[in-house]
């Protein structure tokens, strides 16, 4: 499909065109050389749950828009959307995405879907999110969904990057979270205690090393955070990362007798299918 450039007759003057499906840019912050989240004004007709993701992208050389899946990073409440992103050097998106700034221009095509919603769980005791990389982005929606917590007593986020400065968008906003005086208002005091964070690196020394199925299948991750290992009586979990990690601590989790469940048909578990590669 060709990208058609909106001509408005009544403002011969503009100094820029309007991409179709348009939304501004508000806030740009580079995480490491290779990370980054920004966010972008809302339409007001976007109705989504915690968890989806849409179309975003920008016109290419040849006029046609270049689209890829992001998972939405901000909670269905928030009045702007946020999105965390890999920055890929020859990216056919990434490699232009990583240069906008304040007041730029992306498309946004609002049509959510996807299958980390709550919807698509069994209700539960505890709910594990498990990511790596960007993989993070739903699940920084989610956490901030105070449904999260009207479902579940606990929350554990289990996530694994190479290096530590990679992790420090996610370590800030599980900070923030654990931290805020209306979250406590809402559940007590001991909120923090609801929300569980496990960072690990898998490539840079740190207090936590290893990859997740290596952290579940042995047990250590219970033993640190003083949880039960993972039954399909109390627990639920999510999982968002490269093609191969999903297949991965799938297999794990199944081990554990916890079966993948659909927005349709409600399980133990679900798997995001969407993740785009590193050739974004």
């Amino acid at each position: 499909m060709t990208l058609d450039i909106a001509v408005n007759d009544a403002a011969p003057n503009r100094e820029k065109p309007t991409l179709p499906d348009a939304q501004t840019v508000t806030a740009v912050k580079h995480w490491t050389d290779s990370l980054f989240s920004f966010r972008v004004t809302r339409p007001a007709s976007l109705r989504f749950r915690s968890g989806e993701f849409v179309m975003i992208g920008l016109p290419g050389d040849n006029g046609k828009p270049i689209l890829r899946a992001y998972s939405i990073a901000s909670p269905n409440w928030d009045d702007e959307l946020e999105f965390y992103s890999i920055k890929v050097p020859d990216g056919p998106l990434t490699s232009k995405l990583q240069h906008i700034k304040e007041g730029d221009q992306i498309i946004l095509r609002p049509k959510p879907v996807g299958t980390l919603v709550l919807d698509a769980l069994l209700p539960g005791k505890r709910l594990w999110f498990l990511a790596t990389g960007t993989g993070l982005a739903p699940f920084a929606s989610l956490m901030r969904d105070p449904e999260s917590y009207e479902r579940f007593d606990q929350v554990v986020m289990m996530h694994t990057c190479r290096t530590a400065d990679e992790l420090n968008y996610g370590r800030e906003l599980v900070q923030k979270l654990r931290e805020d005086p209306l979250l406590a208002e809402m559940y007590g005091e001991d909120f923090h205690k609801r929300l569980l964070y496990y960072p690990t690196t898998t490539r840079e020394d740190s207090e936590r090393m290893g990859r997740i199925t290596d952290n579940l299948s042995s047990g250590k991750v219970f033993e640190d955070l003083g949880l039960p290992p993972i039954t399909p009586e109390e627990d639920r979990a999510m999982i968002c990362g490269s093609l191969a990690f999903n297949v991965d601590v799938k297999a794990v989790l199944e081990g554990f007798g916890l079966r993948e469940g659909a927005n349709s048909e409600p399980k133990e578990f679900v798997v995001e299918k969407a993740f785009v590669g590193d050739g974004i």
